[in-house]
């Protein structure tokens, strides 16, 4: 009798040690009673289009400061790949041939564009891709759809405009400088932007950041 009541009181002993461990071992959890961590969701937002921006075969006029310089980007980079190719160590700058830049700003113009979209960024449409200032944002870019028609429009619209022979000439003076004479220069797209602009401080003050 004496050794069956020993052994239930160590039983009990037992279990009450057992207990008394697992509330401890609860209470030093770093998750035991700190409640659900909580996690910042980040969603990335799509630009709204109104009609001009959606339909239009033309590129909208408060998107043509972007797109030309997107444009000039594109003729630089063709024209030196094109005069690389025949550059050597002793004539590092080999004019191209009328023939050669010609073909080269017509490449430039007939690519696909499929590395451009729109961004909306604080409000504001903005151009993305290679060449421009990249965005820190959230927003999604929307590539394809009518932007790589638009471009391809507008970049051969400047080609009639301006003539190959010309930009290529501008090119060869400051081959960095391209922008500038496509879309700096009176009456061009970004001054026509920004003219536009001073009249919004807030889209002003977006594109001025840009430039």
């Amino acid at each position: 009798m004496k050794s069956l009541l020993l052994a239930v009181l160590v039983l009990t002993f037992f279990d009450l040690r057992a207990a008394d461990d697992r509330k401890h071992s609860s209470c030093s959890s770093p998750l035991g009673d700190s409640g659900p961590v909580s996690e910042t969701a980040f969603s990335a937002t799509s630009p709204h289009f109104n009609a001009e921006e959606a339909y239009s075969a033309h590129m909208p006029e408060h998107l043509r400061c972007d797109a030309c310089r997107v444009i000039a980007f594109q003729m630089q980079e063709y024209l030196t790949k094109a005069e690389s190719k025949r550059s050597s160590a002793k004539a590092p700058s080999t004019r191209l041939s009328e023939s050669e830049y010609v073909d080269t700003l017509e490449n430039s113009c007939s690519q696909s564009w499929e590395n451009y979209g729109v961004q909306e960024v604080e409000g504001v449409k903005r151009f993305a891709g290679p060449g421009l200032k990249n965005q820190e944002t959230v927003s999604v870019m929307m590539t394809g759809g009518p932007w790589p028609a638009r471009l391809y429009k507008l970049c051969h619209s400047y080609l009639g405009e301006f003539g190959e022979e010309q930009i290529y000439e501008e090119y060869r003076r400051r081959p960095a400088a391209l922008a500038e004479f496509l879309c700096f220069e009176e009456q061009r797209a970004c001054t026509r932007l920004s003219d536009t602009q001073s009249k919004s401080p807030n889209n002003a003050k977006a594109l001025q950041s840009e430039l």
